[in-house]
């Protein structure tokens, strides 16, 4: 079993309850619009990170980041980008990585909203962490945490961490 800690549009900010509701998972993924790559620096510190650049990152974070992050978790074939869209409106380059095979988990970021959402099209699971940074429209900070074990995705929690302000 693997527990995963999901968060994205951080915007250059790590809020310090992070910490608090991932300190039992095994990696944090993070779904694009880092900010800084200080963030990824101390994330890392913390547990392990897997991630993506969004479309407000600096060349720094692109050299961390892919923008399409594609790997197995124990027997799940995950595919993370920032900008996804949404089942039935996914971006052009979503659709065209989802062409080439679709996962059994898609994550995305850049709305800000958190959402999961089973596609029937692609026959896989979607989900967007929202926004834990300062910056945006959101007006709660969110997180997601779930589990993995071999091909279940379970225990899938969503987790407000304060208002934006």
């Amino acid at each position: 079993m693997i527990r995963i800690g999901l968060l994205s549009d951080t915007h250059g900010y790590v809020d310090t309850k992070i910490y608090q509701h991932f300190k039992d998972v095994d990696e944090i993924w993070h779904a694009g619009d880092v900010g800084d790559v200080s963030v990824i620096d101390e994330l890392r510190k913390f547990k392990p990170v897997r991630g993506v650049y969004g479309n407000i990152d600096d060349y720094v974070v692109r050299r961390e980041f892919p923008e399409f992050n594609r790997f197995m978790c124990e027997d799940v074939d995950v595919l993370i980008t920032h900008i996804g869209g949404k089942p039935g409106k996914y971006s052009k380059p979503a659709i065209d990585e989802l062409e080439k095979g679709a996962p059994k988990l898609f994550i995305c970021g850049h709305s800000h909203i958190l959402l999961v959402k089973m596609d029937p099209h692609y026959k896989m699971l979607w989900m967007n962490p929202g926004a834990c940074g300062y910056k945006g429209f959101h007006s709660v900070k969110t997180l997601l945490r779930f589990s993995i074990t071999g091909d279940r995705i379970h225990d899938l929690e969503a987790i407000e961490i304060g208002k934006r302000i």
